[in-house]
């Protein structure tokens, strides 16, 4: 449910979330940023002058929007499908197609003749992290 997939969001500050499909396969990419777009009345995305005259005792009541909502129904009818990287994806591959298809997580799985099989999900934050790591390295960096 919407409700849950927002404190998922906020409570480990994660950029997104990979939605799944009926079979368990990345089906699509929830972005934090969409799910607060959730939370907006459309009058006041339309005229973001009104956001200043909602006093914050109704601002606090925004997430009540949430309830009974799906996960799904947060979702543009255009989302794309996530991007996939193969297990044995090196992070320059992973942080390649994070960037060509500008997408704050990338979902790890196998694909099969049976289907695709998720093994994980990393974050722009995580891989990031990775990366900056091995600068730190001890003759990282450094040329030939």
């Amino acid at each position: 449910m919407a409700p849950d997939a927002a404190r998922l969001l906020a409570e480990h500050r994660l950029p997104g979330l990979l939605v799944l499909d009926g079979r368990g396969e990345p089906k699509a990419i929830l972005p934090a940023s969409q799910l607060v777009k959730t939370l907006v009345p459309s009058y006041v995305i339309d005229d973001p002058g009104l956001a200043a005259v909602i006093d914050e005792q109704h601002a606090d009541r925004l997430c009540e929007r949430l309830a009974g909502r799906r996960v799904g129904d947060c979702l543009h009818r255009t989302t794309p499908p996530p991007p996939i990287a193969a297990p044995d994806d090196t992070a320059l591959e992973v942080a390649a197609l994070m960037a060509r298809v500008r997408s704050p997580l990338v979902a790890v799985a196998e694909k099969t003749r049976e289907g695709t099989h998720l093994i994980g999900v990393i974050t722009a934050s995580h891989l990031l992290q990775e990366l900056l790591g091995s600068m730190s390295t001890p003759g990282a960096g450094t040329g030939p």
